[in-house]
C-alpha cells in the first residue's frame, strides 16, 4: 500500500511501481483465463470479450477503491485525483492483459475456428503469456530459452550421472 504523506502527496518508489503494473498484469491474465476456460464455447465471442473486459474492469476498480479506503483509513487524508489517477495507471495492466489473448481469440473466430476453439486459442496465448512470470522474467531472451529447454534434459543426464558414479564401481 502507499503511504500518504500529509499533503496528501505520495511518495512512490519507482521499483514499487513497476512491481504492482507486473501484479496487476498477472492477476489480469489469470482472470482473463478463467473466464475463457468457464465460458469459452458457450458465450458468442463478442459476448465472451465484453464479458472478459467487464469482468476486468469492475475487478480494476474494486481493487484500486479498497486501496483507496484502506490508504484513507491509514493515513488520515483523502487522497487527491492526482494520486487516484497514478493508482489507476500503476494497475491499469489488469485489464490491458486481456487484449493479446482477446485478439488471438477474435482472430481465431474470424479464421473460422469455433467458438470453443477460438476460447482455447486465446487461454493459450494467456499461458504463453505467463510463461516469464514463471522465471526470472527473461524467458523469451535468446539466451535464457535454450537453458528452459534443455532443463530436464541437463537436470536428468546430472542425475544418472552422479548416480552411476556413486553407486556403481565403474565409473560411467
Amino acid at each position: 500500500m502507499f503511504n500518504i504523506a500529509p499533503g496528501g502527496r505520495l511518495p512512490v518508489p519507482a521499483a514499487k511501481t513497476a512491481g504492482r503494473r507486473r501484479a496487476a498484469g498477472i492477476y489480469g491474465a489469470i482472470i482473463t483465463a478463467a473466464i475463457l476456460d468457464t465460458a469459452g464455447g458457450r458465450l458468442p465471442t463478442d459476448a465472451l470479450i465484453v464479458a472478459v473486459v467487464a469482468t476486468l474492469a469492475v475487478y480494476w476498480l474494486a481493487e484500486q477503491y479498497a486501496e483507496l479506503l484502506g490508504e484513507e483509513v491509514e493515513g488520515g487524508v483523502v487522497p487527491t485525483w492526482a494520486h487516484i489517477r497514478e493508482g489507476l495507471a500503476a494497475t491499469s495492466p489488469m485489464v490491458s492483459a486481456s487484449f493479446l489473448p482477446l485478439l488471438a481469440l477474435l482472430l481465431a473466430r474470424v479464421a473460422g475456428t469455433s467458438a470453443f476453439a477460438a476460447a482455447n486459442v486465446g487461454l493459450i496465448t494467456v499461458v504463453v503469456l505467463l510463461m516469464p512470470s514463471c522465471t526470472d522474467g527473461n524467458f523469451w531472451s535468446p539466451r535464457r530459452l535454450p537453458r528452459a529447454w534443455a532443463w530436464p534434459w541437463s537436470r536428468s543426464k546430472t542425475w544418472f550421472s552422479s548416480t552411476c558414479t556413486n553407486r556403481c564401481p565403474v565409473s560411467v
